[in-house]
């Protein structure tokens, strides 16, 4: 049977599951009075309806405008990034890699430059406080290679280089050896002497000097540290070797790399000849690379020194021993400078130790090239002679700081009485 609408809700049937109320629909009869309102407020609902609708569609269009416009930037930005990407692919590896090389190759040379620069100022500022204005000029260089200005920073590098070796000339004829020293080409027989010695064709140096007699003397080696080290090594001043040993006389030892130079990072304060100290401890006794350069043996009751450090075995019997460079003096001849001009090179306090018979003499030669030091020493009649380390480092002691107390060290050479 067929029903209205109006039938099934009077009934009550069951339409699509749901069960539907029993109610009775009243015969609709519209009313002005009553319906007109109503009808008023249905269109104002149904207008702001339309137009929050409106406003909503509005928006969602500009936020899907502004969305495509982004996309748009993205789009362009990945294109310029591709067409880069593929620029790149297209060009020449080999040629390419050669540029790559270069520019390598010449940030290398102005680094290692810098590097060589700033070191050789940390060696003038220990002779001259007036280096402000270099230190300024290499804070200028570092901000070149930082901005890859590695033509520019090249060009401020060899003006320092240039004002360090004036400056360090106008040091040395500066230098002046005081009234009151007196002039002696003989070495002392025993203790600390400072004194002038005249160089036939050089004129006069100063010279600090100990002597001591091995027959009253004992000579010694003592290191900071009691084996090997190959960084962050230990160090001392020489004054702490002299108490902690009773000695009476030092000097300081062998080159080393010092912490404050920046080609040392990762071996500070190591050294890499043979060194036996008083302990019978022997030091980088497996380098083979720096086996031809001299050393010098103490030996108790004898000095014996050796044009090369392997043709002294690992002998434990001596007191000491110690290698380093240049061998200045030996069987009383000029062993290093030759017939070059011995007023070249770089001037300096050039320590060393020295032996005439039986007596062992450390000290220093002042304001000089290690060429000269080596004709100094001749004329003081040394039969041998051995430079040691200098710059920062020189340091001597005889009753308290002759020179010094420059840097500490790894390694030092003591007279202790016997």
């Amino acid at each position: 049977m067929k029903m209205n609408l109006t039938q099934a809700y009077a009934q009550g049937i069951s339409r699509r599951g749901i069960n539907l109320p029993k109610y009775k629909l009243a015969k609709f009869r519209f009313k002005p009075d009553k319906h007109i309102p109503i009808i008023v407020i249905l269109i104002i609902i149904l207008a702001v309806g339309y137009l929050f609708a409106n406003r909503k569609i509005t928006t969602l269009t500009t936020i899907v405008q502004n969305l495509t416009e982004e996309k748009d930037k993205n789009l362009v930005e990945l294109e310029k990034i591709a067409k880069e990407l593929e620029e790149l692919k297209n060009q020449d590896p080999q040629k390419k890699n050669e540029e790559l090389q270069k520019e390598i190759a010449t940030m290398q040379k102005t680094f290692n430059q810098s590097i060589a620069v700033y070191e050789d100022l940390l060696d003038l500022r220990s002779k001259s406080k007036d280096t402000l204005a270099l230190e300024k000029q290499y804070a200028d260089v570092l901000f070149k290679i930082s901005q890859r200005d590695f033509s520019g920073a090249n060009d401020v590098l060899s003006q320092i280089t240039a004002a360090i070796k004036k400056e360090e000339e106008e040091l040395a004829t500066s230098f002046t050896i005081p009234a009151n020293v007196p002039q002696n080409n003989a070495p002392p027989g025993a203790g600390y002497s400072r004194q002038q010695v005249a160089v036939e064709g050089l004129g006069s140096y100063l010279v600090s000097i100990v002597a001591g007699d091995l027959g009253s003397t004992k000579v010694i080696v003592d290191t900071a540290s009691d084996s090997d080290c190959s960084n962050d090594c230990p160090v001392l001043p020489l004054a702490t070797y002299v108490s902690r040993n009773g000695a009476y006389a030092g000097v300081n030892g062998s080159y080393f790399c010092p912490a404050e130079y920046p080609s040392c990072a990762g071996k500070t304060n190591t050294y890499d000849l043979l060194v036996m100290n008083y302990k019978k401890t022997y030091f980088n006794s497996g380098n083979n690379v720096y086996s031809n350069n001299p050393a010098v043996i103490f030996g108790g009751s004898y000095i014996r020194f050796v044009g090369q450090a392997s043709q002294w075995g690992r002998d434990t019997g001596i007191d000491s021993m110690l290698s380093n460079f240049p061998m200045l003096v030996q069987g009383g001849n000029i062993a290093f400078g030759g017939d070059d001009d011995p007023k070249k090179g770089s001037k300096g306090g050039r320590s060393f130790v020295a032996n005439k018979g039986n007596t062992v003499y450390i000290g220093v030669v002042h304001s000089a090239t290690v060429a000269e030091a080596a004709r100094v020493l001749r004329t003081m009649g040394m039969e041998n002679a051995l430079n040691l380390d200098d710059g920062g480092s020189t340091a001597l002691w005889s009753g308290g700081y002759k020179i010094g107390p420059g840097r500490n060290l790894p390694n030092v050479i003591l007279f202790i009485g016997k």
